[in-house]
């Protein structure tokens, strides 16, 4: 059977590597978007939802691991710094 920490360990892999390949490098290009003050686009707005609703969902495993707060913590700031912006960019 497999211990939680080994499962944890499954679990945080997978999502460095979503964060590493998927997340980080769309946040950054959603980022510049919004910086050159061009609006968001219905899939980056679906790409934000699923980021949310993903981080929802991370409070026990980061509880477990708390290593990652800081991390978890920087990148939801850049996700909030990106709707700030766009929200501007919408009135």
């Amino acid at each position: 059977m497999i211990d939680q920490s080994n499962k944890d360990a499954g679990t945080i892999a997978a999502l460095m590597t979503r964060f590493k390949d998927v997340r980080l490098p769309k946040t950054q290009r959603l980022l510049e978007k919004v910086n050159a003050g061009r609006k968001l686009g219905d899939d980056d707005i679906e790409f934000l939802k699923r980021v949310y609703n993903d981080s929802r969902n991370l409070h026990t495993l980061i509880e477990r691991n708390p290593e990652y707060l800081t991390l978890i913590t920087k990148y939801l700031d850049l996700y909030t710094e990106i709707i700030s912006k766009a929200t501007d960019l919408e009135r």
